[in-house]
Formats: structure tokens, sequence, C-alpha cells
């Protein structure tokens, strides 16, 4: 099959759509085919990552995209605002969707990948777009039939499916990342589809030193840190921080205590540090819980106030025993999980996670197939339809 030309989009609020991104763009250039140009959503509250624009030879494009608002100490989402707030920025997003077409009319694609970039299907609404749409991220699992909702929360589950169709309008195809096999829904634009990790985690060895890793979206969460530690300054925690402070006035290291030291995101040291670890906490992200559970480390997941789609992965990973929900930063409470996590489970999760790129170019090629088909398909007919009115202009005359 002939060399392809992408585009993605990437929604840049936490950090598991962006490494998404980076194993798609490692894998698809591994099978020949070209990213050239990858857009990111982004926000006055979150920087996109060193780690991700250093991974792509090609243009990284930021644009101004619908993102949530969190209280004053950046813990918990507030839903009115966030609703207000994005509404007050609705002429920024105007102009994001100008820059968007006309990057997409710069690099003509084959195929654009979103990774849940809401802007993309804005864009699809409003233009005729010249290329195929992928949409992929662990949320399409919410349009699956099969997949449950913790009970009790039937506003926020019909507003998180609500959003999460609305990503994917226009898209040819709609991959949902899961933690496990649901069998194939009625509808055909729908795959479920494994995790999609990074290349490097396969690389690494998994052993278990005596800290316990921490991952926070919100930077806010830093002080419950603190305050645990104070109480608790026998135990070692090696934290990863979003904050600005962080990054910009301690250039991305702020050691506090012996056993306490806050880093800015960096993929390569995360990684190498959750090989490391005796366990994670975190903030509920999807990504995060699932390179835990392929390095066989129990997770204590503390979703962020508010934060629904974290409430329904620390659930939906507590359930197939990834580790423990909790409501706060209590740390003490990972020592359960140590007590009874059991990796044996994890062996027929790795198995899940390792099929992923098969699936995934199956699927990349399938797509491309009917392209391929349509586009000869119309050819054929403009052909046709330009020798019947070739030869009605030589009878006519």
């Amino acid at each position: 099959m002939s060399s392809k030309k992408f585009v993605f989009a990437v929604q840049g609020e936490g950090r598991g759509h962006l490494t998404q991104a980076i194993a798609v763009y490692e894998m698809l250039t591994n099978h020949g085919h070209t990213v050239s140009c990858v857009i990111v959503g982004s926000s006055k509250n979150r920087q996109i990552p060193e780690f991700f624009t250093r991974k792509f030879n090609v243009p990284v494009i930021s644009v101004a995209s619908p993102n949530f608002t969190t209280d004053n100490k950046s813990k918990s989402i507030r839903l009115g605002s966030t609703v207000i707030d994005n509404l007050l920025r609705i002429n920024e997003y105007r102009s994001s969707l100008k820059i968007i077409s006309r990057t997409i009319k710069e690099h003509q694609p084959d195929i654009i990948i979103n990774f849940y970039e809401p802007l993309i299907a804005c864009y699809a609404s409003t233009n005729k777009c010249p290329a195929r749409i992928i949409a992929i991220a662990h949320q399409y699992i919410y349009l699956h039939p099969r997949f449950r909702f913790p009970g009790g929360h039937n506003l926020q589950s019909w507003a998180i499916t609500w959003y999460t169709r609305l990503t994917a309008h226009g898209s040819d195809l709609q991959l949902a990342i899961s933690m496990y096999d649901i069998p194939k829904a009625m509808n055909k634009k729908l795959e479920v589809c494994p995790p999609l990790l990074r290349k490097q985690i396969f690389a690494l060895n998994s052993t278990e030193e005596d800290f316990i890793l921490v991952y926070l979206l919100n930077s806010g969460y830093a002080q419950d840190i603190v305050k645990y530690h104070k109480k608790n300054p026998d135990v070692k925690l090696v934290c990863f921080t979003d904050s600005k402070e962080v990054k910009e006035q301690h250039k991305g290291e702020l050691r506090l205590h012996e056993n306490l030291v806050f880093y800015s995101l960096n993929d390569t040291k995360f990684l190498d540090l959750m090989s490391r670890c005796k366990g994670l906490v975190c903030t509920a992200g999807f990504e995060s819980v699932c390179e835990a559970m392929y390095l066989d480390k129990p997770v204590m997941m503390v979703p962020v106030k508010g934060h629904y789609e974290q409430y329904c992965n620390a659930r939906d990973a507590s359930r197939i025993g990834a580790g423990m929900f909790a409501e706060d930063f209590e740390i003490s409470k990972i020592e359960e999980c140590l007590l009874f996590y059991d990796k044996k489970k994890n062996e027929r999760y790795r198995a899940w996670v390792n099929g992923f790129e098969c699936q995934f170019m199956k699927s990349v090629n399938s797509l491309i197939g009917e392209a391929d088909s349509q586009r000869e398909r119309e050819k054929e007919q403009s052909a046709s339809l330009t020798l019947l009115l070739t030869d009605s202009l030589d009878r006519s005359s």
C-alpha cells in the first residue's frame, strides 16, 4: 500500500492524548507513512510539555481550544465557570478554526487523526473536509452499548456522552481505547482497541524500590502532598506536576526534603521511575493507569473533583483490579493495594496491549483502501461522464 500523508489534531488536556499521539506518530512513520503537521488544542491554564514537541520532526501548531476551568487552588473543576469561560472565548475558537482550515488546505492530508480535539468536529461540520478522519480516545468507549457508567450520575453520564459524540462528529472511524476487550458494537464506525502505550514502556524491566510515584494533573494538589509528607516524613515520594513554578522558577526540579521532590513533566524520567516504584498515586488519568498496569504497579486513583471522566476511569480500573479508588491524597492507603495486588492477572492484559499496533494498522489500511477505491470510482465516473459529453457533442455537430 502506498505511503499516505497524515495530520494530527490533539487535545492538550492532561498527558494521555499527547503520549498517544507520540505513539501513533512513531507507528505510522515506521510503516512508511508521513505525518506532516501536528495541531494541539491548548489553553491559558495548560502548557504544551517540552517532551511532546521534541518528539516530532514536523511543525507543532498550538491553537486555543475549549478546556476545563478549575477553582482558585487548581484542584476541582467548576462546570458552570467552564461553560461561561468557553463561551466568552468563542472568538478565539473561531480564529483557531481558521488556522485549522488553512493548515489542512496547506498540507492536504489523506487522513486526519483526531485525539479528542473538539475543534476538528467543528471544522468538519463547517467545511468540506478533503481527508478521512479517524477519532481515537478512550472516551469513545462511552459510546459502546455495553459500557456501564457508575450509578447515580445520570446528568454527568449524559453530558460526557453528548460531548464525546460531538468530538466524533464527521469521523469515518472511532477507535475506543479500552482497558479490557468488549465485543464489537452494532455501530460499524466504532471499534474497541487496546490501550495505546509508548514504545519505551515495552523495553522497561519492572523492579520495586522503596518509593511512591505521584502524578498530579492539577498542580493545586501539591499542597496535599506536602501536608501528607509533614506527617509521614519517612515515606519517600517522587512527584510530577505541570506547575509553572516548578518548571520556571526551579528549572524543573523542586526538592523540599530528601524524601520529597517535585519534577516538571518529563516522559522518559516518569516512565523510568514508574518501572522502579512500588506503587503509583495519580489523579485517575487513563494513560497513567494503563502504563502502571503494564508494569505491574498498583495504583491509588484520586479523581480531580468535578472531573467525571476521571471518576469513571477510577471506578472502572478499580473494578478490574488495577488498584483502588480514593477521594483524597492520603497516600498511606496505597499500602492496602500493595498487600492484595495480584500481578498475575496482568499477563492477559499485557497480551491485549501488545495487539494494538496490528489492530490499528489493519483499521488504518482498511480506511485507506476504502478511500482509494472511492477515488478510483469517482475517476471512472468522471471519465465516463466526459466521454458521454464528448460523444454527445460529436453527434450534435
